[in-house]
């Protein structure tokens, strides 16, 4: 497989002043972090929260700025130069955690998932209007015309969730960062969500990191994982040999809270092949 992401030595601290007095305390949220992203592959990143999954999202994507570290995109190195980000985020898409807040409640669906083609000034009118309908239905939102004319509040959780994974599959990405994609969606709708990831990611050949805290599904759903604590990789490697042998106890303790029953047979109701790695 080919290198699509390459992370670097990255870190961030953020410092914090107390509230009754002047000390500051300094947390490293990211501590020299190294990893990369092939093509066509998902790529766990596990951890409790506090452990710097979705910093590391946000420096990926330079919506925070690195202490030190440098990010690799198909082999050349993204910088803070305006023109190159903007060309990098079109490539690299985010899905956020909670589908109620990374949408605007005033806007309407076809706006929402028509803003990153108009941002990065792709297509004319029409074309945007034909590449939003079609990417409807891929996240199989139907009937996509419908759908298009309303706004957020009048959708479920998991029909505000497919808009968001729309509005980040809409310029056609190479990779896609899942933040928690599924936490904040009812039990009985998150394999749903996952298998539709799943569905693309192999349609698309889309690279996927996916961000969780649930060992259980990313199990099922990844080829890799990185466990990360504190900041810092602990362990890493497929994700098959990893959980069946962990090296550290902080993996063994993740994995000694997975919750039962097992979820591989809690979506086998609803017919979802999960990708296995033996």
């Amino acid at each position: 497989m080919n290198e699509i992401l390459k992370i670097e030595g990255l870190s961030k601290t953020f410092t914090k002043k107390g509230f009754f007095n002047s000390n500051i305390d300094t947390v490293k949220a990211v501590n020299d972090v190294t990893f990369s992203l092939d093509e066509g592959e998902i790529l766990a990143i596990a951890g409790q929260s506090g452990s710097g999954k979705s910093t590391i999202a946000k420096l990926i994507l330079r919506a925070i700025e690195p202490d030190s570290g440098k990010i690799y995109f198909s082999g050349k190195e993204i910088s803070s130069n305006v023109e190159n980000l903007k060309n990098f985020r079109a490539q690299c898409q985010m899905v956020y955690q909670d589908p109620y807040d990374s949408v605007n409640p005033r806007m309407k669906v076809y706006d929402i998932i028509n803003e990153p083609l108009e941002i990065h000034n792709i297509g004319s009118k029409e074309e945007r209007y034909q590449t939003v309908l079609k990417t409807l239905q891929q996240v199989k939102l139907e009937p996509a015309k419908e759908i298009l004319e309303k706004f957020p509040h009048m959708l479920s959780g998991g029909q505000r969730q497919r808009v968001v994974i729309a509005r980040a599959l809409v310029t056609n990405p190479k990779v896609i960062i899942a933040d928690e994609p599924v936490s904040m969606l009812d039990v009985s709708i998150r394999g749903e969500i996952l298998e539709l990831l799943d569905e693309i990611q192999k349609k698309n050949n889309i690279s996927i990191i996916y961000i969780t805290h649930d060992l259980a599904t990313a199990k099922f759903f990844a080829d890799k994982i990185i466990i990360l604590y504190s900041g810092k990789i602990v362990e890493s490697g497929f994700i098959s040999e990893v959980l069946s042998n962990p090296k550290h106890p902080y993996t063994q303790a993740l994995i000694d809270a997975i919750s039962k029953p097992d979820p591989k047979n809690l979506y086998k109701e609803k017919n979802i092949s999960w990708k296995t790695n033996s």
